[in-house]
């Protein structure tokens, strides 16, 4: 299972290193793409097609909301391979997309990983936090 927050860089040549607790779960080849909140979403190749599932369903029709995701996330996916040192190369789109500088954060949440420009993260993060204290406290108000 995917945890913890792990900071890293992009450096010359747009090379994003992994850290290695992700690579062990992960494996070599990965699929990035675009993600919700202008951060990017990593995920194995083999749980690619679960998370696509989990998004539109298993309908085959493919309504306004289908084609939604298929443009926004299908799109904008790139299959990875990660070099000896655990990097791989991020497509400029997707850098610009998520306006990545330098410092990057990659986030564990389950099966896949959300990839932050550090800062923006940290500002997410205490919103965050103050969302789970207001909702925390709704839920044991009605557990009574």
């Amino acid at each position: 299972m995917l945890i913890g927050q792990y900071i890293s860089k992009l450096t010359e040549g747009n090379r994003v290193a992994v850290p290695k607790k992700i690579r062990e779960e992960l494996g070599v080849e990965m699929v990035v793409a675009k993600w919700y909140e202008s951060c990017l979403v990593l995920v194995s190749i083999v749980n690619w097609q679960k998370l696509i599932t989990r998004l539109i369903g298993n309908t085959e029709l493919i309504i306004s909301p289908v084609r939604d995701i298929d443009r926004f996330i299908l799109a904008s996916a790139f299959e990875v391979s990660l070099d000896g040192q655990g990097r791989f190369v991020l497509p400029e789109s997707l850098i610009d997309y998520a306006s990545f500088e330098n410092d990057l954060i990659f986030v564990g949440l389950g099966e896949r990983v959300e990839i932050w420009q550090l800062a923006r993260w940290r500002d997410l993060e205490k919103l965050s936090e103050e969302k789970a204290a207001k909702a925390i406290e709704k839920i044991a108000k009605r557990e009574k």
